[in-house]
């Protein structure tokens, strides 16, 4: 466990540029200007649709719970 926490800070401390973009998307928008928007926008949707499915099973779990809850509170303990 200590290995990893090292590992994490030292990645997210290095000062190391990268270059996140492939060749190909790379040689693309450096052809074609017009395109850069699109593919900003599907990175953009890339990007959103884990979240948006973190959000609904956090949602479905905090749900289930509540009526579990509920469900549970009003039973004495004998």
């Amino acid at each position: 466990m200590k290995r990893l926490a090292i590992f994490a800070a030292l990645s997210l401390l290095s000062p190391v540029a990268v270059q996140a973009q492939c060749a190909m998307c790379k040689a693309t928008v450096e052809s074609n200007g017009s395109l850069t928007s699109g593919i900003n926008a599907g990175i953009l949707y890339m990007m959103v649709i884990p979240y948006l499915l973190l959000a609904a099973l956090g949602f479905i779990w905090y749900k289930n719970y509540k009526k579990f809850k509920e469900r549970n509170h009003g039973q004495s303990k004998a």
